[in-house]
């Protein structure tokens, strides 16, 4: 599955009227691409909500220029925001609409003609002031705060069936994994279960039972997702016994 370019996203999340009605369908079908777009719209949002900084001490400019690095951001922006009063006051806000969290934008914003060009730049735009409000709250945003994806699949169906879906693996900061699983239709005849398995297909892996089209897995600790890339959802019989079926319904091997 193709996804959303993230420019793209950014400047739907901005309620630019941008985008044909084959990338405004699949916003509306695909997880993965409305779960980022609800998280960029959540950091407009942020953005545009003025914290109570009167009792907080401002950070110094080592912590933009942290903040910077991680977001590889352009020298353009490198001077740290809240060293002027130019952003952070007296600055006409953007008018966004709220709308529901996870829908697809029906109306575009204007952004001001007279900011300098990185600003009309949606994801440098989003990255930066997004740093900017939780700079104001006193506090420094690490990118390593939210599981990050470090592997992922697209899952295809075997024999009689026709789901698809995908798979992917996130790392939380203190370093366990999960595996996070879509599918598009449950065609189980028992229940799904999930597996990892090795690619000659001699040794796995049970995740667990994953009761609707969506799941998430926790892996366990030591092991080797090389020894185990195949990522397979199955039907199982309720009949008691711990064993896979041979009966899979969709499969796809993992890369980072």
């Amino acid at each position: 599955m193709q996804h959303l370019d993230p420019e793209l996203l950014s400047l739907l999340a901005l309620d630019e009227s941008v985008g044909d009605d084959a990338s405004l369908e699949h916003l509306r079908a695909c997880g993965e691409c409305a779960a980022e777009y609800a998280a960029l719209r959540r950091a407009v949002h942020a953005v545009r909500t003025t914290p109570d900084t009167s009792s907080l001490e401002a950070p110094g400019p080592r912590v933009w220029a942290g903040i910077h690095r991680e977001l590889g951001l352009s020298g353009a922006v490198a001077q740290d925001p809240l060293a002027s009063q130019a952003i952070t006051r007296g600055a006409t806000p953007m008018t966004l609409h709220e709308g529901t969290r996870g829908t697809v934008p029906s109306q575009a914003a204007s952004l001001r003609p007279d900011r300098p060009a990185w600003f009309r730049r949606p994801v440098t735009w989003l990255a930066a002031a997004a740093a900017v409000v939780l700079l104001a709250g006193g506090v420094f945003w690490s990118l390593n705060t939210d599981p990050r994806p470090v592997a992922s699949a697209e899952l295809a169906p075997l024999a009689q069936y026709s789901a698809t879906g995908t798979a992917r693996v996130v790392e939380s900061r203190d370093g366990s994994r999960s595996l996070e699983i879509r599918i598009n239709r449950d065609e189980a005849q028992g229940y799904q279960e999930v597996w990892l398995i090795a690619p000659d297909l001699s040794k796995l892996v049970s995740l667990g039972v994953m009761n609707s089209e969506t799941g998430t897995f926790q892996i366990p600790a030591g092991l080797d997702l090389a020894a185990y890339p195949i990522v397979d959802v199955s039907d199982e019989p309720v009949d008691g016994n711990p064993a896979h079926s041979s009966d899979s319904i969709v499969r796809g091997t993992l890369a980072a």
